[in-house]
């Protein structure tokens, strides 16, 4: 049978790329959303044109009901879990930290931590405690070693109560045989930046990358389905950087 992948945040950018990648390498893939109904069609359908089995979830991140609702439905549907990829987050206009109000930092940390959270812990409750195992993975960033100055250090600081999540989790699901490792992208080309009031942003900055161009979500899929693989069977507690040297 079949192993299945349940990603957060899977109509989008990394999470929509690590979703089709993993229909292609033969994977069930379940994959929640917020709002955007036609991208998360649009998901369906390149999943299914891979000759592999979808299944979108609308939802909060931030609801505990809604995180319930697509594990249950995750695992009436393809009667299994493996992988779970910890990927929905949010990033706000660029400001300093002086500038930014109550509602957007609530809301940053509402998404990004607590979302987050919830998510991991209905995966450590239902992935299997068995010789197979399964994985987590989650989505971080560069920029919780690098702050984010007069950007988004609150998203920064966010991903960085993720990192910090990513090392203990791995250690209390260690001896159950559930991995659980990061993925930090730097500069990549996703829709993100755009949400954040800078589509440019990406290219703008390539270049002061040392290898001179933004990543692809791709680039970053690549990494994160590596880690939900048995290639990577002795490979815990790790936050790896695809960032190209940033």
């Amino acid at each position: 049978m079949s192993k299945t992948i349940l990603i957060s945040g899977g109509s989008r950018g990394i999470g929509r790329a690590t979703a089709v990648l993993a229909s292609e390498a033969g994977w069930q893939v379940a994959f929640t959303y917020s709002t955007d109904a036609a991208a998360a069609k649009k998901t369906v359908a390149e999943i299914e044109a891979a000759g592999a089995k979808a299944l979108a979830v609308q939802g909060d991140a931030t609801a505990e009901a809604d995180v319930l609702r697509a594990f249950d439905a995750t695992l009436e549907t393809f009667g299994r879990l493996d992988a779970v990829v910890v990927n929905a987050g949010i990033v706000g206009p660029a400001l300093p930290l002086a500038e930014m109000p109550l509602d957007r930092l609530q809301k940053m940390f509402d998404t990004n931590i607590l979302g987050a959270f919830l998510f991991a812990r209905e995966a450590a409750r239902r992935l299997p405690d068995a010789a197979d195992g399964g994985a987590i993975v989650f989505v971080s960033s560069a920029a919780a070693r690098l702050g984010s100055p007069f950007e988004y250090v609150d998203y920064a600081a966010s991903k960085g109560a993720i990192d910090t999540l990513t090392l203990g989790l791995s250690k209390e699901l260690a001896g159950q045989n559930i991995r659980v490792n990061g993925v930090r992208p730097g500069l990549i080309e996703t829709e993100i930046h755009a949400s954040g009031g800078q589509p440019d942003r990406a290219q703008r900055l390539g270049q002061n990358v040392p290898m001179r161009r933004p990543g692809s979500a791709q680039e970053v899929a690549r990494s994160i389905l590596w880690l939900c693989s048995d290639d990577a069977s002795y490979c815990t507690g790790a936050l790896l950087d695809v960032a190209g040297g940033r």
